[in-house]
């Protein structure tokens, strides 16, 4: 029995020590290289580039080589492109968990900014889906810059005519990210009861119209200073989280959509119905778990339960910007925007954005 102990205490030993080096290895961030020196002849663009993790402070607008395109590519001239959390994530390297993925001690890719609206400046010999000169918008690595490349069969689509760029470029991640909440992991049917704890951000201004489109009866939740704009963009019901509570209301949902993780899971179950599900968008930040823990948690309770506990990581996807463009096109969802900064003032509209009180969409004006 004593070397079975040993062996044992050896083995945890191992493993305690394995994970305190690899949490060394992910926390670690290198300093920021400089920038790299440009050839004579190259055309050149405006961008904002990150040659480290850090604070906003690491952002710098600089000239940088205008990208070519290949045969199956687009050349998009960005009108305006929006900011997201994820943009503050890759920038910060945080959870140190994603730089498994980003890179290691410092980002692989420079670039940052996802959504883009603007128009076709090139197109590849294969491409017969967009001309020069059509008014675009979706989602592209790169974004915040003065020109962006991505595939014809990418997330890519033309703009209905009665939105801005400024509006269209906010569209991409948080739209598509309520849109598939609602419709693929919530399964939300017409009817049916919908609450969305911060129905006044990105994700919940566009969460709440879109429940509406899809015949939901819709409860949001937020400050109250955003109380009548969320029920001006269709809310039947709002809720001052800072006066009540709404885990203890009585009142029981088929779909909760929680863009902020302030309520337990238990909490949430509380109100849902029997076969109700709560789908998690965010969640707390933090350089280890962050907004993992949640889900986490949902994985170990939902066995247990009848209700569904679901986390979703939004796929970009072309069909499901089409449906978002006809239903703007329609006049059933109008993007919602707080504040439009200049391409050189990124690093303080994602500071803005680190503070989580934005109503609606922050945007990025390129021109």
């Amino acid at each position: 029995m004593k070397l079975r102990y040993k062996i044992l205490s050896s083995l945890l030993v191992l493993v305690v020590v394995g994970l305190a080096a690899l949490a060394v290895v992910l926390s670690y961030t290198s300093d920021c290289d400089p920038a790299p020196a440009l050839t004579g002849d190259a055309d050149t663009m405006q961008a904002i580039v990150y040659r480290c993790y850090g604070s906003p402070d690491v952002l710098e607008l600089e000239e940088i080589e205008k990208p070519a395109i290949g045969d199956d590519e687009i050349l998009v001239k960005v009108h305006a492109a929006g900011v997201n959390p994820l943009d503050w994530h890759y920038m910060r390297g945080s959870p140190y968990i994603m730089r498994l993925g980003t890179g290691l001690g410092k980002p692989e890719d420079s670039r940052l900014g996802v959504d883009f609206a603007g128009t076709v400046e090139a197109v590849g010999k294969n491409v017969s889906k967009f001309r020069i000169g059509d008014a675009v918008f979706g989602g592209s690595g790169g974004a915040f810059a003065e020109y962006v490349v991505t595939r014809e069969d990418k997330a890519i689509v033309h703009k209905p005519e009665n939105i801005s760029f400024e509006q269209a470029a906010s569209v991409s991640i948080a739209a598509v990210t309520a849109l598939q909440a609602l419709r693929d992991h919530g399964k939300l049917k017409p009817g049916q009861k919908v609450l969305i704890n911060g129905a006044s951000g990105g994700v919940g201004t566009f969460a709440v119209q879109i429940a509406k489109a899809l015949g939901a009866e819709v409860t949001g939740v937020c400050s109250t200073r955003n109380l009548e704009m969320v029920r001006s963009i269709g809310a039947d019901h709002v809720i001052d989280y800072k006066n009540e509570d709404y885990t203890q209301s009585g009142q029981k949902y088929d779909l909760i959509i929680d863009n902020v993780g302030n309520r337990s899971l238990l909490e949430n179950r509380k109100v849902l119905s029997q076969q109700g599900i709560l789908v998690i968008v965010g969640g707390p930040a933090g350089n280890w778990l962050g907004p993992l823990a949640r889900p986490v948690k949902a994985m170990m309770l939902s066995p247990f339960v009848d209700q569904e506990f679901v986390m979703i990581l939004a796929r970009l996807d072309a069909d499901d910007l089409r449906f978002l463009g006809d239903l703007m096109a329609e006049g059933k969802v109008t993007p919602v925007i707080d504040r439009i900064f200049g391409l050189s003032e990124v690093p303080d509209a994602i500071r803005y954005s680190e503070e989580g009180h934005a109503r609606g969409k922050i945007v990025v004006s390129v021109n």
